[in-house]
């Protein structure tokens, strides 16, 4: 939002005013309420820069956040990595069988009644 000129405020009152037939003329009540006018727009300029530091704050927070969540919930990475496996020399891969080393027999099931 752009910041409100002290007497923009003022500059459109007087002109509602004068469309509605009333006329301020110089004095002490139309220097009174142009002060209010300009008070009025300080007021409204800092509640801006108030709100545009507390967003860029509450962002920069929910980033924060998002990354400590994200930590959190991500999967777990392996903590070493898995020694390699030994390969098998010429000699010991020539003389392993394709059977495999224990063959058991396969027990029958008891079935139940």
């Amino acid at each position: 939002m752009k910041p409100i000129n002290k007497d923009e405020i003022y500059e459109h009152l007087n002109s509602f005013l004068k469309s509605r037939g009333i006329e301020l003329k110089d004095g002490s009540y139309a220097r009174g309420i142009q002060q209010t006018c300009d008070f009025l727009a300080d007021s409204i300029n800092l509640g801006q820069e108030g709100m545009q530091r507390a967003k860029a704050e509450f962002d920069k927070n929910m980033d924060r956040m998002r990354q400590v969540i994200h930590e959190r919930t991500a999967p777990n990475r392996p903590a070493a990595e898995a020694p390699p496996r030994k390969a098998k020399t010429a000699s010991a891969a020539n003389s392993t069988s394709s059977k495999p080393r224990h063959s058991r027999k396969a027990k029958p099931r008891k079935t139940q009644k």
